[in-house]
């Protein structure tokens, strides 16, 4: 008899559940759609939607469509934003129950002119269909978002993110091993782990100012897929980021350090290591003597990659001084002299140059290198920045490909003073490990463009710090006392790494710093139960001075103190950055992430975005949201299977 109660009981239990959740589908509606690019009228696949004042939102899929469901009766502001496209707030979106609204909506891409969110009424009319006026102005239903015609467009690289096909790489009709790219060629460099004090309590990494992970990263997830856990490297996602470093007035380096415990890793606490370079003014700037290498092999045309390259490069020479100097070296099955080098006086040719450029053959890049060190060498002068500057997807077939041999020859002229910076275009055939390494053996840099405004950013943003360096060969040295730390862990920096007796060996290499930039490092830091001591470590910084070949070294005591402060009050950059770094071991499946879930990450990225508003938060919360989705649908997925 009681055993028929309880089940009696148990059985009214699931008949209110569900008449609960019947009543609540019923007093709740829902909101769909879809999203399209207002120029091409393709759907924006990857756009952001989300309900103004909830916690309510989508991403779209492949079509550009959503659905936002058990959204309660009201009137709402959608807020769409998609990067690269300019955020739209729509208004008056009114929800009642057991209903859907249905919105069918443009996105204008962003240009500098083009700063503020355009905002419109979304009325019941705005259900119609939009349509394009012949003065350029985007009309849906009853709003009007205008905007203005010198828009900066890479069309090709639109064609590839609406996915038309291109043949593989290494031929077939299909990718193999199920990967969303044919031929991306990453390396697995591995996760720092906790290491015992007891064992070794030096940590020693050369620095790395590059961001070409996150780049790369934010190209997968704006396609609609998930980046390969060997694309994403921890230091690049955290250094993306420009935080609120103030600039030293006399010395070389500022350092700052912040702590607290850590909000991702279990018992322990966390560091933040900052350092900012000085900053020399873009009229102080030493004149330039660049050697543009360019890839114009058969594979540059896939996505129109080497009309991307040419857009980067025009606006890199539209920045450039009188005084600076510009040399052309193409390469394809072989090299070739494209522009012997010409001052910036004579601007129009060099553009001229640029824009006669096709591509066609093979991928000769040692052909290519050699012509540029020659030409560079003929034009050296010690008194100017002497720099080479390639543009390729990294992939070669032709002459040398291996690393090794094109590396010692870097590495000889970077010690000369002839410096080069490797920047990488294409998704799809394209050696993320090439270019990563030319760039860090030629004392430059390594980035990753994926369209005109990562362009800008690179080329234009700050062109003083991407070509005058302040300081050569810089490697950090934590030294942790075993009396306070009982184990450390850095993370990232795993192909930065330096070992310990070296760090004072003059002739082992570390990262270049150039004007204004700053480098980031993180730690996770456990502690010894009842240490007291003032101090948990020191930190050492060592590098070379570019004008004088001499070695200086700095060091900053790490105080306990700083780890007295809760995580909540840290301050925004401190959140961000823990933010990007728990972003990225998520996505690389760090064992020291298992568990953790991107919920969290958005929610404090979330947080940092209501105090700073910074555009560059918004897009990391974009891709988390993106990320999150794809891996639901993946989860989702393998359940079904």
């Amino acid at each position: 008899m009681r055993h028929n109660i309880k089940l009696t009981l148990a059985i009214l239990a699931v008949f209110s559940l569900i008449a609960a959740a019947i009543i609540m589908a019923e007093a709740t509606g829902q909101i769909s759609g879809t999203v399209v690019d207002s120029q091409t009228n393709l759907p924006i696949a990857g756009a952001t939607v989300l309900v103004v004042g909830t916690n309510r939102g989508a991403v779209t899929d492949s079509l550009g469509n959503f659905l936002i469901k058990e959204v309660p009766p009201g009137n709402y502001t959608l807020r769409i934003s998609s990067i690269g496209f300019q955020t739209l707030e729509l208004r008056k979106v009114v929800v009642t129950a057991a209903s859907t609204n249905e919105i069918q909506t443009a996105l204008t891409l962003n240009s500098k002119e083009l700063e503020e969110k355009i905002v419109v009424s979304a009325e019941a009319d705005l259900m119609d269909k939009f349509e394009t006026s012949n003065q350029g102005a985007i009309i849906v239903g009853a709003g009007l978002l205008s905007r203005k015609s010198n828009i900066y467009i890479s069309a090709p690289s639109l064609q590839f993110e609406r996915g038309l096909p291109f043949p593989p790489a290494h031929g077939g009709t299909a990718i193999v091993n199920g990967k969303p790219y044919d031929a991306m060629f990453f390396e697995n460099y591995g996760v720092n782990p906790f290491v015992d004090t007891e064992d070794d309590h030096f940590s020693t990494f050369a620095v790395d100012i590059d961001d070409a992970s996150y780049i790369l990263a934010r190209a997968y997830l704006e396609r609609g897929n998930l980046p390969e856990k060997d694309a994403v490297r921890t230091e690049e996602f955290v250094n993306h980021f420009s935080y609120n470093y103030k600039a030293p007035e006399e010395e070389t380096f500022a350092v700052y350090l912040e702590g607290s415990r850590s909000p991702f890793g279990q018992n322990s606490q966390m560091l933040r290591i900052g350092i900012k370079g000085k900053k020399i003014s873009e009229e102080n700037r030493k004149p330039a003597n660049l050697v543009f290498v360019i890839d114009i092999s058969g594979s540059m045309s896939r996505e129109n990659r080497l009309g991307l390259v040419k857009k980067a490069l025009r606006l890199l020479v539209n920045k450039l001084n009188r005084n600076d100097r510009v040399g052309i070296v193409t390469y394809g099955s072989t090299g070739r002299v494209h522009l012997q080098p010409t001052s910036i006086a004579n601007r129009e040719r060099i553009l001229s140059a640029i824009e006669k450029l096709q591509s066609a053959g093979s991928t000769n890049c040692d052909a290519g290198l050699r012509l540029a060190y020659e030409m560079s060498s003929r034009c050296f002068d010690k008194n100017k920045i002497n720099r080479i500057i390639l543009c390729s997807d990294g992939v070669a077939n032709v002459g040398i490909t291996g690393a090794d041999e094109l590396l010692k020859r870097i590495k000889k002229q970077a010690d000369r003073g002839i410096t080069l910076s490797a920047i990488g275009f294409g998704m799809g055939n394209y050696n993320d490990v090439l270019m990563e390494k030319l760039g860090n053996k030629g004392n430059g840099y390594y980035a990753y463009v994926d369209d005109i405004a990562e362009a800008r950013r690179v080329f234009t943003d700050n062109l003083t710090g991407a070509l005058q360096v302040i300081a050569r060969d810089v490697k950090i040295q934590v030294d942790f006392d075993p009396e306070v730390v009982r184990s450390y862990r850095l993370l990232g920096y795993e192909n930065r790494d330096v070992e310990d007796n070296k760090f004072r060996d003059d002739n082992e290499d570390g990262g270049e710093v150039g004007s204004g930039h700053s480098v980031t490092a993180l730690y996770e830091i456990k502690f010894n139960k009842d240490a007291h001591k003032e101090q948990i470590g020191k930190i050492y910084i060592r590098y070379k001075n570019p004008e004088t070949g001499f070695v200086e070294e700095i060091n900053r005591p790490i105080e306990t103190k700083i780890f007295d402060r809760n995580f909540a009050f840290s301050s925004p950059d401190y959140k961000l950055a823990a933010a990007a770094a728990e972003f990225s071991e998520i996505m690389r499946e760090s064992y020291w992430a298992r568990g953790s879930d991107l919920d969290d990450v958005l929610s404090l990225a979330g947080d940092v975005y209501n105090q700073t508003g910074q555009d560059d938060v918004l897009e990391l919360m974009n891709l988390v949201t993106k990320a999150r989705q794809l891996k639901q649908e993946l989860a989702s997925n393998d359940f079904q299977e």
